[in-house]
């Protein structure tokens, strides 16, 4: 039992004493890292314990992404005309049949019509919105 014992402390101590091998010693003392922009190069080691590691950050510090940079108007200007017609027949259909108004005699007619049609415009503008997120 003594033997077993002693024998196992012996196999469990190999590895500690692999550990202390002249490459874990030998490990580089500085390692620098730097963002290139546009053109440049990643620059040489100065010193054999010295590694370098270099990643590409675009073309400027300065400047926007170009997958940010010119999103579309949302304003009242850059919507189509049939948009802007459209919404002009609706406020002009007050009191008409179909027309969701409490104004007149089939005013209440079209508002669950309305409210699907207002759905449906919310789901495609939501759709509009995710796809140009970057």
């Amino acid at each position: 039992m003594l033997a077993r014992l002693i024998l196992a402390t012996a196999l469990l101590a190999a590895p500690a004493a692999a550990q202390d091998s002249k490459a874990s010693q030998e490990a580089p003392k500085r390692v620098r890292s730097i963002l290139l922009y546009g053109n440049e190069e990643c620059p040489k080691a100065e010193s054999p314990d010295e590694i370098v590691v270099c990643a590409n950050a675009g073309e400027s510090p300065y400047r926007i992404p170009k997958r940010f940079r010119n999103q579309p108007d949302e304003g009242a200007a850059a919507q189509a005309w049939t948009n802007r017609v459209e919404t002009v027949e609706e406020v002009n259909r007050a009191g008409l049949p179909n027309s969701c108004s409490p104004i007149g005699t089939g005013g209440q007619t079209g508002c669950s019509r309305a409210m699907i049609r207002q759905w449906y415009q919310e789901r495609l503008d939501a759709k509009a919105k995710a796809s140009r997120v970057p």
